[in-house]
């Protein structure tokens, strides 16, 4: 039996056969395989000799619960925790899913395969297997995503073998943070479906207004690898609780590295006298802007994306001095801002995992330094702490306290807004983490793991954070090991900004025509775009009204949505006219008629209505900022 699944493994899964021709099958006396009443083995897990023993598989037919638990599932994506001897994966198999099998033991793997003829299971070769690697599943589940074009995979179906993902206390963890990053993984869509509904206009208004800055700030790809081959350091400095552990040590780490700060830890930067290199800010808030107001860094360089709050990016009123000594942008987020810059000046895509922290560290890695030293990237609550002493979070709370709604209400309230959890720290201890701040970890684990495919090595100041495979724990001495070079580096930016000057300046007059026809082609196309919506949405309505009975009439209305349908999804304004679009769940929660017909018309008529409105919204806000 072993070696017929082994040829097959080899066939098709050749990594996964290395590594299981090197495992040693299981000789725990507490595994134990007997024959079931129908003919089938099963396994039993024993704790001790005399004991009744815990069910891996149905005692009688384990053979028919794999099918009846693979029956129950209708979904084109299945993750399997726990595989056992393989029954219900083999069964699952069958089917015309995606299947993704996780076990923690690799030695039980080995005994199924030893024990069982997995031939249905193995010889299509079409399975995804994970053994003992809990990250392995982030990385899955992003390839599966970027398989899918625009967003179509659906979200995993999770089948459990309750007897082994809590068989011991370290199953439970281990099986508990795949859970976590699966949930985490298919949570994203709705939470930016709630975020695009809650800040969408905000974030359509600062476009329209800074949409100028295309023509006067240069890109950041001027700056890709400026630290190649130097050996130059990043010292990024993140707002969590740990960046209070460098304040004895700022004065040493600026002798020492490039200071980049997120836009929240500016101000803790300053208040100790040192003016870091670049502030990174891309969050398009008032309130987050709120960080930098009145914090100046006349030598340092503010990294924007286009939807940032307005005012950060304004030129100071006269004999006042600038915050920032230069403006560089980044590759909008937003499919408006895209447009222009992809028509006009292209400006250098950074990652966007969710947090400002994420989008600092993708700076840092495209000066191409040799490493990144992080403080304050706690992606936890260490000490039930939520930011640096002194953080803005903290004034405001403190400012707005009262006798029934005192400061600690507020943190308490942070910690518990993100569904928190228990979670392993850096240190190999255990500290408060949530939803949100794990999703930026699975960012920076996968990050990592590109990363390490080159020279950059990544260090972690914050100890008592969240664990995130890719960083090495650090301690501040080993970055103050290193030779100071604060004033190469400062002649090293220095003639870097020489020469974007010369080049960007060289091409203001094709780079203002080249604006000047995007800009154009982006009204003509939003307007096009509400009008055909506008028509489509009253043909629809129209049809509802007159009664849709499947005559030539209604043949030929469906004709005309079907022309408008495709005069939008061939417009290159298609994506910056519905970026305001509801998500279709929403459109879908309001049909009333039950005749499909009828049905399809009046999801019709909701669509091309929601269309209209959001490319009439975006042609209101950018004509009247044109006329500002």
């Amino acid at each position: 039996m072993w070696e017929q699944n082994l040829t097959l493994l080899r066939s098709r899964y050749t990594e996964l056969a290395i590594q299981i021709e090197k495992t040693v099958c299981s000789n725990d006396p507490r595994w134990v395989l007997e024959t079931s009443s129908s003919g089938h083995p099963t396994l039993v897990y024993r704790e001790t000799e005399n004991s009744s023993g815990i069910l891996i598989h149905s005692r009688h037919d384990p053979l028919r619960e794999g099918r009846r638990q693979a029956e129950a599932v209708n979904n084109s994506v299945i993750i399997l925790l726990g595989f056992g001897l393989g029954y219900t994966a083999e069964a699952l198999a069958k089917s015309d899913c995606i299947l993704i099998i996780i076990e923690r033991r690799k030695d039980l793997f080995r005994l199924a395969l030893e024990n069982r003829n997995l031939h249905e299971l193995l010889a299509p070769g079409k399975v995804i297997f994970i053994l003992e690697d809990s990250g392995a599943i982030s990385t899955v589940l992003a390839l599966l995503e970027k398989a899918f074009p625009g967003g179509s995979i659906q979200k995993p179906h999770i089948i459990k073998n309750r007897a082994l993902c809590t068989l011991t206390e370290e199953d439970q963890s281990w099986y508990d943070e795949i859970e976590r990053r699966i949930h985490t993984w298919s949570s994203r869509d709705e939470i930016n479906a709630a975020t695009l509904q809650r800040f969408g206009t905000r974030w359509t208004k600062n476009l329209a207004a800074n949409m100028e800055g295309v023509l006067h700030f240069p890109g950041i790809k001027y700056l890709a690898q400026i630290l190649a081959n130097t050996a130059m350091p990043v010292f990024l400095a993140a707002a969590g609780p740990s960046l209070n552990r460098m304040e004895p040590f700022l004065k040493e780490i600026h002798k020492r590295c490039i200071i980049i700060a997120v836009d929240t830890a500016l101000r803790f930067l300053l208040r100790f006298g040192i003016e870091p290199d670049f502030v990174v800010s891309v969050d398009p808030q008032y309130w987050n802007a709120q960080h930098l107001h009145r914090q100046n860094a006349p030598n340092a360089a503010l990294i924007a994306e286009s939807a940032v709050y307005p005012p950060l990016l304004r030129k100071p009123e006269k004999d006042t001095p600038p915050a920032f000594k230069r403006i560089f942008f980044c590759q909008s987020l937003f499919p408006l801002g895209r447009f222009i810059e992809d028509r006009s000046d292209v400006k250098g895509p950074l990652g966007a995992g969710g947090s400002v922290a994420t989008t600092a560290w993708d700076f840092a890695r495209h000066l191409g330094p040799a490493a990144i030293w992080t403080a304050g990237l706690d992606l936890a609550f260490p000490n039930f702490q939520t930011h640096f002493k002194g953080a803005l979070f903290e004034e405001n709370a403190h400012a707005g306290s009262g006798r029934f709604c005192p400061a600690e209400t507020l943190s308490v309230h942070a910690l518990q807004s993100g569904q928190p959890f228990m979670a392993i720290s850096a240190n190999g201890g255990k500290v408060l983490s949530d939803r949100r701040l794990s999703l930026y970890a699975v960012w920076f684990e996968e990050q990592c793991k590109i990363s390490s495919q080159t020279s950059l090595t990544n260090y972690s100041l914050s100890p008592d954070g969240l664990a995130v495979p890719g960083f090495i724990v650090s301690e501040p001495e080993e970055l103050l090991a290193l030779p100071q070079r604060r004033e190469e580096i400062d002649q090293l930016l220095l003639n870097a900004y020489s020469n974007i000057d010369k080049d960007f300046n060289k091409a203001l007059a094709e780079r203002t025509e080249s604006y000047s026809r995007a800009y154009s082609e982006l009204l003509r196309g939003l307007e096009a775009i509400r009008d055909n919506a506008a028509e489509a949405a009253s043909a629809a309505g129209r049809g509802i009204q007159s009664g849709a009975d499947g005559s030539g009439k209604t043949n030929s209305l469906l004709k005309k949505l079907d022309k408008a349908n495709i005069a939008i999804q061939q417009s290159p304004v298609k994506d910056a006219a519905g970026f305001l679009f509801p998500p279709i769940s929403e459109l879908e929660k309001s049909l009333t008629e039950s005749d499909p017909l009828k049905r399809h018309l009046e999801f019709s008529r909701l669509f091309y209505t929601s269309l209209q409105e959001s490319a009439d919204y975006t042609l209101k806000v950018l004509k009247k900022e044109s006329t500002n």
